[in-house]
């Protein structure tokens, strides 16, 4: 994703110490040593007892707390599969909008969405480059299926990625690959993609992958969502083509510590797709799911909702790895490697959105 507010983060709590009432005057050495043999018997039972049953062992941390709600994905959504796609994606190097890279990727994922039976566009259209001035194409990439359904949902990704790592804090003009930002997304369409059968019949699913979302050499002077706002413009002037109920996107999903909190603009222009996608993730016990508003970002699904009306929700996980104030944060950097994301990750959030367009 690209441009956002100050990110809005929890606060750590830590418990202060208990008071002893021997505090002023210290324990007798008799007391010293009762308290210690107690102790070691304490320890030594709870080691005993670890080794039969430890029903805290998976909410030792917020990570084997998300570990442990993995489970209820059923085996068919693939997380090895799921990261595969992101490995293949992120093998082809940069994906900037106007190079090879991107050329490389609509090639392969034109031959990826077509065997699955999807009815493939690339929506072109142009660009001016920020740094030169050249007129760049570049091109939404639209794979439609059951084309002729009148019901239809856009799910959406952005594949570019950006020019370079700017947070990073060593080498903010380095090599970026996007593995979390801007792979992620693709992943997750091409897993989704192989649910297409199994959808309600009368329903057509349009996945729409945004060129442009950030073709940004300076935050402060280039635009952003360049694809989406083009698309937004050419679904709003085509009067007579079949109008989408709503849409979803989804954004950094791979995040190997993942949190989805709600996003306050989607909370804002989509309240009830909000409420259907989380409602669907709290049925299916997907826990990863917070339901709590937490950041306001501005991304893909501002265009859809604020020029083509369309009620879009952004599935994003802002905080990479983890909540926190002080910790690391390896967006827009060198971080943003496939070691960093989660097959996983990217299922838990196929499957809600699945099972949520099979619901509808």
């Amino acid at each position: 994703m690209s441009a956002t507010a100050p990110s809005h983060r929890p606060r750590r709590h830590s418990t202060p110490p208990l008071q002893s009432s021997e505090a002023a005057t210290g324990p007798s050495k008799s007391r010293i040593q009762v308290w210690v043999w107690g102790v070691v018997l304490v320890g030594i039972a709870i080691i005993a007892v670890g080794f039969v049953w430890n029903p805290f062992a998976a909410n030792r941390d917020p990570l084997q707390a998300t570990l442990a709600a993995r489970s209820v994905v059923p085996k068919e959504y693939d997380p090895a599969r799921a990261f595969g796609f992101l490995e293949q994606t992120c093998a082809i190097g940069p994906r900037v909008s106007g190079t090879a890279g991107m050329v490389r990727q609509q090639e392969m994922l034109t031959k990826f969405f077509e065997a699955e039976g999807a009815e493939v566009e690339l929506q072109t259209f142009a660009a001016r480059h920020p740094e030169t001035g050249e007129v760049l194409t570049l091109g939404n990439l639209i794979a439609r299926f059951r084309p002729a359904a009148a019901k239809r949902f856009l799910i959406c990704a952005h594949y570019d990625t950006r020019p370079f790592p700017d947070q990073d804090p060593i080498d903010p003009k380095g090599e970026f690959i996007g593995a979390n930002d801007g792979a992620s997304g693709v992943a997750g369409l091409m897993e989704l993609s192989l649910r297409a059968s199994e959808w309600p019949a009368d329903i057509g699913v349009d996945l729409v992958l945004f060129d442009g979302e950030e073709l940004v050499y300076d935050g402060n002077r280039d635009p952003y969502f360049l694809g989406s706002t083009h698309f937004a413009q050419e679904y709003l002037a085509a009067k007579d083509a079949p109008r989408y109920q709503s849409g979803v996107l989804l954004d950094m999903i791979a995040d190997a510590e993942q949190h989805l909190f709600i996003e306050q603009n989607s909370w804002r222009y989509a309240r009830p797709v909000v409420r259907q996608v989380w409602g669907t993730a709290a049925r299916l016990r997907v826990q990863t799911f917070k339901n709590r508003i937490v950041h306001e970002v501005r991304d893909d699904h501002l265009p859809l909702n604020t020029i083509a009306k369309i009620p879009t929700i952004d599935i994003i996980d802002f905080d990479y790895p983890r909540p926190t104030r002080s910790g690391p944060s390896y967006w827009h950097t060198r971080q943003d490697v496939p070691a960093n994301c989660s097959g996983q990750s990217i299922v838990n959030v196929v499957y809600v959105v699945d099972q949520w367009l099979k619901s509808m």
